[in-house]
């Protein structure tokens, strides 16, 4: 007789997760089975998988656990690994404050991008610190159809292709990865955003994430953007001492992104839980099988 899988669904900013709660790491969870959870017509549906794991049992995280007691072993919606998930980490928080493994205020949080700092918000929105940005030497170049545009090479955790356009319409359908040259500059494949100005330090983007398509949401996409228009527009915190923030709005609603004078980049937004209920382990057993 099969048993039953518990599962949650959320969102960041209509960035959405199937979260499988796993404390032991005692779920095998391969491709294939993941891209079934997160298929929006035959599974659940999401742009990625939270897999909610103690950072001691799993193997990849065990050399963080002193100082976060969690990892979020996130996947992508074709499920592939990620290092890392801005919005996917807003998320993952909240479930932890849902089931009640933590409360308001700050915790760490492990990801393959290393630990995560955030903050639970009384008023509701999660701020996480998402590390320093790292800026590639070397031209990259996006195209889509008959246009293409210089692009910023920005890597947050997770590579990132930031092209300046004059309407966010120009990106096409981003229903497949549009084309980055040199190849060479993202040998694991790359998040392209295509950005455009709403106002002082307020740009709005679309993104195509490696391995989902479309979003309605990146949380790195958004701090890769933030930077990538910082030094457009002349400002460098690490030179002038002074914070910077962007406010970015996303298809699915709107971040706010800080740069600090260390580095630091911060990430605040919404993360909801909407739903949570329970995988049929038969299914997903016939579904890996087939696979095979």
């Amino acid at each position: 007789m099969s048993t039953r899988i518990a599962f949650l669904k959320g969102h960041g900013t209509e960035n959405d997760f199937v979260i499988v709660p796993d404390p032991d790491n005692a779920l095998d969870l391969p491709p294939a089975a993941v891209a079934a959870l997160c298929d929006r017509r035959a599974g659940i549906g999401g742009d990625g998988l939270l897999h909610v794991v103690r950072s001691a049992a799993h193997p990849e995280a065990r050399a963080m656990a002193a100082e976060a007691e969690w990892f979020m072993d996130y996947r992508n919606g074709d499920g592939s690994v990620a290092e890392m998930c801005g919005n996917g980490v807003r998320v993952f928080a909240r479930y932890l404050q849902h089931a009640g493994h933590v409360e308001e205020g700050d915790l760490a949080v492990a990801t393959r991008g290393g630990v995560k700092t955030v903050h639970i918000d009384k008023e509701g929105d999660v701020t996480v610190g998402m590390g320093r940005a790292r800026l590639p030497e070397g031209d990259v170049e996006v195209t889509v159809g008959e246009r293409s545009w210089p692009a910023r090479n920005v890597n947050m955790g997770n590579p990132h292709a930031v092209a300046f356009v004059d309407d966010l319409a120009h990106a096409g359908d981003l229903f497949t990865a549009p084309p980055v040259s040199p190849a060479a500059a993202y040998p694991d494949g790359v998040n392209v955003e295509f950005v455009v100005d709403r106002g002082p330090r307020h740009v709005a983007l679309r993104v195509h994430e490696r391995g989902s398509g479309e979003t309605r949401s990146c949380g790195t996409g958004a701090c890769a953007v933030a930077v990538a228009t910082a030094r457009r527009d002349g400002a460098d915190p690490a030179a002038t001492g002074t914070p910077v923030t962007y406010t970015v709005d996303v298809p699915g609603g709107r971040l706010v992104i800080t740069e600090r004078p260390d580095g630091e980049i911060e990430m605040t937004g919404p993360a909801v839980i909407v739903a949570e209920g329970t995988i049929e382990s038969g299914w997903l057993e016939d579904v890996v099988r087939r696979a095979v």
